[in-house]
């Protein structure tokens, strides 16, 4: 039997129940209220699960993060790595050429083709590194920001939550 229906209603032994008005309202009351705990029961349930989910995915993508961090390291010492052997090379090789070019009996081994293509390749492929008196510098590529989470803010205010 509905609540719209209280107000009147026969008992087992058959007679008429007359319900006053005040207990009326109070049953309906109890039921719009039981109604909207349902609702907000089922809200809640969906929130915690939407939550769960997002939850997974930020825990997913830090995973990811780290991951790139530490590749970001590896390739960063790698470079370092290569950056100090070539100048290691670059060093003997202004080295031999510095002695090369200081030595009268160096520079008479040297044809003038040779000459010329030596000092081609030291203007071309190093850089001008064979130059004399020059040495070459690495280049300052300061990723720390890139490997540092110090520097990420995370906002956490709501001011761009809509709420209904």
């Amino acid at each position: 039997q509905g609540l719209g229906e209280l107000g009147s209603s026969p008992t087992p032994s058959g007679h008429l129940l007359v319900l006053p008005p005040d207990c009326i309202h109070i049953a309906r009351c109890f039921e719009a209220t039981r109604r909207r705990c349902r609702r907000l029961e089922q809200d809640g349930r969906r929130v915690r699960e939407q939550l769960a989910r997002v939850e997974a995915e930020r825990a997913a993508l830090e995973v990811k993060l780290k991951h790139a961090r530490n590749q970001v390291k590896v390739e960063m010492k790698k470079r370092h790595r290569a950056e100090a052997e070539l100048e290691k090379q670059e060093r003997k090789l202004q080295l031999v050429f510095d002695s090369l070019m200081r030595e009268p009996s160096g520079s008479r081994m040297l044809s003038g083709e040779q000459c010329s293509v030596l000092s081609a390749l030291a203007g071309r492929h190093l850089g001008g590194a064979l130059v004399p008196g020059r040495r070459s510098s690495a280049v300052d590529e300061s990723c720390q920001s890139l490997l540092s989470h110090s520097d990420i803010s995370y906002d956490r205010t709501e001011d761009d939550v809509v709420r209904s």
